[in-house]
């Protein structure tokens, strides 16, 4: 997920700035945006209602929250264009002032009422809750695993968070809190905006909803960008294990960093540093520094290489490896509402195996393959113990307009590009890919022109390469 990189990308470059003429007028009831963790001096704000079960439409209804950055010239103005920063279980209310602050040229601005919400079950939006403790957050998405025994310890945690959510109050929303659902909100936020068709840019996990939303919706899309690609099932356990090879791609780029500035003390070769990483790790399962165990490490490394800036993970490194807590504090207790929303979207969107065993053997078989994560990656979640998906996962095909434009880079770990070549060939004809020879999660407005070229064109002008690209 890139929202904590780009808001904190943003934050140096925060200033007042007049608020922006509305463009046409839509049904919907726009007003000032609320107070949050970034400022949207620009940003205008509404709430929607939209069926909880869109197989029930005139049942129960729940909000939306929705923002607009109005295009300054509407002489120029193509239409609109939807946003989403990742997740799942991702605000994007305001992400088009984030947008805005990270320089999203002046072209596409100007082409595009900028949209941005809240999925279903997300923040302002009706939100869900799984009332997890901080402890049940620590241990997150990777939870490494020593053995089988570590195993059956954590199928305990996982049935647990899995009745935890069932029983809430927003249980009976779960369900409903998919990936195909936000799809259809999207399309019913389109229709009161008063658009036929629109344009989409889309981030990690952003991908996938923008590849969901163009496969249910091709005559309703136009021109649709996915940076940072998951592949065409999604978040499903493939996706999930696939968080292992893309720290192996990644990694590599951390050990030659580390070794070339010896004033870390975490190896003089890239070989030393990886041994430092597995020798910390198993010290601090041993002896914690403060709330860091080894599996926090593994998850702080791997959120750290998602980084193009590798100073602040080596940092941290050598901060535990001298019995210091990390300059960026491990923090569980605000991401209750991001958990119980990604478990409702992770689990909802497809069946996962249920048997223990199948977890054991997954793991033991990652440790060999991907010794730097695959036995946490690998591992047993409330996914295993949650309801059957109310409905088989979208089908992503090449039916449909030839408008995706794909945007990669080779080394990524979020996002490995293994799982973005699947869902580049499941588009077939209707996609471009432009590959990007660099490190970390994240492509578009960062540091490669070659690809942030390829991106404001298309959106702004409607050119697309005619085959896929390669940025060394």
């Amino acid at each position: 997920m890139l929202r904590k990189a780009l808001l904190t990308a943003v934050a140096a470059v925060l200033g007042a700035t007049a608020a922006s003429p509305a463009s046409a007028a839509t049904g919907l009831d726009w007003g000032p945006c609320p107070a949050g963790a970034f400022p949207v001096p620009d940003l205008q704000c509404t709430t929607m209602k939209v069926p909880l079960d869109y197989g029930d439409p005139d049942g129960r209804a729940i909000d939306i929250a929705v923002s607009r950055l109005p295009s300054r010239h509407p002489e120029k103005r193509r239409g609109v264009l939807f946003t989403n920063p990742g997740g799942p279980g991702g605000e994007g209310l305001d992400y088009p002032q984030v947008l805005k602050y990270l320089k999203l040229p002046q072209s596409v601005l100007d082409a595009y009422d900028v949209i941005g919400f809240d999925p279903r079950g997300v923040g302002r939006s009706t939100p869900v809750t799984c009332n997890l403790t901080p402890a049940q957050l620590a241990i997150g998405n990777l939870p490494y695993a020593n053995g089988p025994a570590d195993v059956v310890k954590q199928a305990g945690l996982a049935k647990t968070e899995a009745r935890q959510c069932r029983d809430a109050a927003t249980g009976p929303m779960l369900p409903h809190v998919t990936t195909a659902n936000t799809a259809r909100d999207m399309d019913r936020i389109r229709a009161a905006l008063g658009e036929s068709t629109l344009s989409y840019l889309g981030a990690s996990y952003g991908t996938y909803l923008g590849a969901v939303y163009t496969t249910m919706f091709p005559d309703r899309s136009d021109r649709i960008v996915l940076d940072s690609n998951l592949g065409p099932g999604g978040y499903d356990l493939t996706a999930m294990r696939a968080f292992a090879r893309g720290m192996e791609d990644r990694f590599p780029d951390f050990a030659k960093f580390a070794a070339a500035h010896p004033e870390y003390g975490l190896g003089r070769t890239p070989a030393e540093v990886t041994a430092k990483f597995h020798e910390l790790a198993a010290r601090l399962d041993r002896a914690p520094v403060g709330e860091v165990t080894g599996s926090i490490l593994r998850g702080l490394t791997f959120g750290g290489l998602y980084a193009t800036d590798l100073a602040p993970l080596a940092a941290d490194w050598q901060a535990l490896d001298n019995g210091r807590a990390p300059q960026q504090p491990v923090e569980f207790g605000s991401a209750e509402n991001l958990f119980a929303s990604r478990f409702a979207v992770i689990c909802g969107d497809s069946a996962w195996p249920r048997p223990v065993a199948v977890y054991q053997v997954n793991v033991a078989v990652d440790r060999v393959r991907y010794p730097l994560l695959g036995a946490a990656t690998a591992n047993i979640s409330a996914c295993a113990y949650w309801a059957p998906p109310k409905e088989p996962p979208v089908r992503i095909t090449g039916r449909g307009p030839a408008n995706v434009l794909m945007v990669q880079n080779e080394r990524d770990p979020g996002t490995p590009l293994v799982n973005a070549r699947k869902l580049r060939s499941a588009f077939g004809e209707r996609a471009r890919m432009v590959t990007v020879d660099q490190g970390g999660h994240g492509v578009y407005l960062g540091p490669d022109q070659c690809a942030n070229t390829a991106v404001t064109d298309y959106l702004a002008t409607g050119k697309r390469p005619a085959h896929d690209v390669h940025c060394p």
